[in-house]
């Protein structure tokens, strides 16, 4: 059976891209906008945020802890 469906790919390449090379390319494109999100995020974001934070906690008046 395995030989008969690699002929069947063989004969008809655009069917063996249509099975086999879409849904790894869209695995590849789901891959590769999952890292580059990731690294805006650890990268772009975090220190940006940790940034704000760190200057609104340094030029906050001071106030007690009693309110």
């Amino acid at each position: 059976m395995i030989s008969a469906l690699l002929r069947l790919f063989a004969l008809r390449p655009f069917l063996t891209m249509a099975i086999l090379g879409i849904p790894v390319l869209v695995l590849i494109a789901v891959g590769l906008v999952t890292i580059f999100a990731l690294k805006f995020l650890v990268f772009i974001v975090l220190p940006v945020a940790l940034v704000i934070w760190l200057l609104r906690r340094l030029w906050r008046p001071n106030h007690g802890t009693a309110t």
